[in-house]
């Protein structure tokens, strides 16, 4: 049977018949009445490509750059919490993918699979997730343990000082560390195609805080994080560090100038601030910003190949895909996810073919979007 992914709503729309109305929701929704999450998909499609014809685009590269390592696609894979809600053994597909293309695979603070095997599978290409909690003792820990696994780069989370209102989680009474009462019974009851397979093999866990002294409540401040947990951080850290959930010119500004190594321009996938302008919309700002050179990343919103060249074109040296990639994991597991990451691939360099572009460099891309007004 061939797969019904052919675009991520397709994954969406076959992902949200099967899931629980929980799980879907808390994949999916975004802060407040996610009027946040349509102004951002308004503005990627207010963007538009100037098509230009004969020229010769036989010869297109998809590859991009990490710090200096080439990679296959130009995506990789944001950190998110609780992959294997959206199927059993999701983490492990997508590091598998991430080891295949050669792209990070963002293993999230609140994995449902520890931080050691995922780097493992996938074959070193992992970077490890962040978030400052409490008074930062458990969240230093983490850093060590990260060292000690492997790792090489850490992505600090910052847009988190309070977790953001999502309505479509809390009517379902959504909490990690997972519970189950009767409201979740008999959702999942409604859907036992996936409650077979997701539950009998045990409650979904937050993989990473099988650590003595130190328990991760999901919904406690953060607020106390600040530069100078950031300074304390990069002193401790050796290897690469990058900055995540950045929306402010200054406060890139103010990053750069306090050695970090790149930062990603992100609204959390406007599940925090429902308030908060379109990433897309800042990320050619504090490209011009930082200069042509500084490493700067991009996430949040991305849906098709057509939306990754757009954010490359305003300024992103990579981009990262979040939800899509687990909705298509909810609608045929890892065949799923490998048809939805060929599609995306393929969008990709097409898109490129009709802007008369042969890659994704910002010399390729120069004047590839046409001037509003």
């Amino acid at each position: 049977m061939g797969s019904g992914i052919h675009s991520s709503a397709d994954a969406r729309r076959i992902a949200r018949r099967r899931l629980p109305w929980m799980v879907f929701d808390y994949i999916d929704g975004a802060a407040g009445q996610e009027t946040g999450a349509a102004r951002h998909r308004a503005a990627f499609d207010a963007l538009e490509f100037q098509p230009r014809i004969l020229r010769d685009v036989s010869q297109r590269s998809l590859e991009s750059h990490l710090f200096g390592t080439p990679t296959l696609a130009p995506f990789g894979i944001s950190p998110m919490g609780m992959c294997n809600l959206s199927g059993v053994g999701a983490d492990l597909m997508l590091a598998r993918l991430a080891a295949r293309e050669k792209v990070p695979l963002g293993v999230s603070t609140v994995a449902s699979t520890a931080m050691e095997p995922l780097i493992e599978a996938a074959e070193g290409h992992a970077w490890f997730q962040l978030y400052f909690s409490g008074d930062g003792t458990g969240t230093f820990k983490l850093v060590e343990r990260a060292r000690a696994a492997g790792y090489g780069t850490i992505v600090l989370t910052v847009d988190v000082p309070e977790v953001g209102r999502r309505p479509r989680e809390l009517r379902h009474g959504f909490t990690m560390p997972f519970r189950i009462g009767p409201k979740q019974f008999v959702d999942f009851a409604l859907h036992p195609r996936w409650s077979l397979a997701a539950l009998l093999k045990g409650r979904p866990q937050m993989a990473n805080f099988d650590m003595d002294g130190f328990d991760f409540d999901r919904t406690d401040s953060r607020a106390k994080a600040d530069f100078d947990t950031l300074r304390r951080l990069r002193a401790m850290w050796p290897g690469k560090l990058v900055v995540k959930g950045v929306l402010s010119t200054a406060d890139a500004i103010l990053l750069r100038d306090a050695g970090v190594d790149a930062i990603q321009v992100s609204s959390h996938g406007a599940r925090q601030l429902e308030s908060a302008p379109a990433p897309i919309t800042m990320l050619g700002e504090i490209r011009a910003a930082l200069g042509p050179d500084f490493p700067l990343f991009f996430d949040s919103g991305l849906r098709s190949g057509e939306d990754v060249v757009k954010a490359y074109a305003k300024g992103a040296g990579f981009t990262f895909l979040g939800r899509i990639l687990q909705f298509a994991i909810a609608a045929e597991g890892e065949e799923g996810l490998q048809k939805l990451w060929q599609v995306l691939r393929d969008e990709v360099s097409i898109t490129l073919a009709q802007i008369g572009a042969t890659g994704l460099s910002p010399d390729a891309l120069r004047d590839v979007l046409r001037r509003q007004g």
